[in-house]
Parts: C-alpha cells; sequence; structure tokens
C-alpha cells in the first residue's frame, strides 16, 4: 500500500513495530519513491506528529493487538481535522472463523497458522463505535470477499461478513 501511495504521488511515512518487516519494505520499495519507513508504535509516534497526516490507513493490524482503541485514538490523533483515516480488519461471527482460520490458515495456507484469534476479530459497528468515540465519523465501508477459484480479492459493498474496510472523516 505504502508503494502504491507514493506512486500516485503521496509522501507516504509507513509504520511498522517489526524491524525486519521494514527492511523488507525498504529494501522493496524503488529509491525514487518517497517513501519514509519508520520502525515505530502509533501510540508514541501520534503524540509527536499530532494533525500532521491528510490520510492515515491501518489494514488488518486491529485484529492483531489487545487494544484496537487505543490505537484508532492514536490514528485520529495523527491526522488533522478533516482528514481521513482508513482501516481493515476481519468481522467476529462463523463465517468469518470459517474463512478467515480455517480456510485461510489451515486450508489453503494463505497466511501461517495461529496466526487470528476468532476473539479480537471486529464487528463493524464495533468498529465504527471505536472510531467515534475517537473523534472519527464513519462514512463508508465495503466489505473484502476473496474468491479462491480465482484466486482473486474484489470489494463487495454487502458483503461485510469476513475482510472488510471501514472509512472515516476526523471531526473538523
Amino acid at each position: 500500500l505504502a508503494e502504491a501511495l507514493a506512486r500516485s504521488g503521496a509522501a507516504v511515512t509507513a509504520l511498522d513495530l517489526a524491524e525486519d518487516v521494514v527492511e523488507v519494505a525498504r529494501d522493496h520499495a524503488p529509491d525514487h519513491l518517497d517513501i519514509n519507513y519508520r520502525v515505530a508504535d502509533i501510540t508514541r509516534f501520534a503524540p509527536e506528529h499530532a494533525g500532521a497526516f491528510d490520510v492515515v490507513t491501518c489494514m488488518e493490524m486491529l485484529e492483531h493487538v489487545d487494544d484496537p482503541a487505543r490505537i484508532i485514538e492514536a490514528l485520529a490523533e495523527a491526522v488533522h481535522p478533516g482528514g481521513h483515516v482508513f482501516l481493515s480488519t476481519l468481522n467476529r461471527n462463523a463465517k468469518s472463523w470459517l474463512l478467515g482460520i480455517v480456510a485461510a490458515e489451515y486450508l489453503l495456507n494463505m497466511v501461517p497458522r495461529g496466526t487470528h484469534d476468532h476473539r479480537q476479530f471486529i464487528r463493524p459497528g464495533e468498529l465504527a463505535r471505536m472510531g467515534r468515540a475517537a473523534g472519527l465519523k464513519p462514512i463508508a465501508s465495503t466489505g473484502i470477499v476473496y474468491n479462491p477459484l480465482t484466486r482473486a480479492f474484489s470489494l463487495n459493498d454487502l458483503d461485510l461478513d469476513v475482510n472488510y474496510l471501514m472509512a472515516f472523516q476526523k471531526d473538523s
């Protein structure tokens, strides 16, 4: 995502807690792209960069942390008033357990076994509430649907059952 945004002209700051992940990303990115890779925790980074960003994204991470509301608060702090926050995560229901864990981890081997804990998945209503509590207004959501026959992902506004994206705007 960082490379795609930079290719479209954005100045990108990309954070990850894992130094090895940041190194792989740095090595992969072409030199001409404007990407500032940082090994950093958003909860520590945001207070030093409050309101500094037009757009903040957090993709496929919230379901791996103990306190997603704290992360969302930090993301909201980093974006300027009127700016946008985009989040993606997994819904918590029987279908997401079956497809997001059983199929993705054990049958299709898309991610390593044990990557996900279904109890940490977040329902769309819960994510919207966390966003509102952080001063963010939910403005759109869409599902991310995987087709194992074509090995392709697509967006579907009616199917937020497994993976989904939610867009927010920070209050002015």
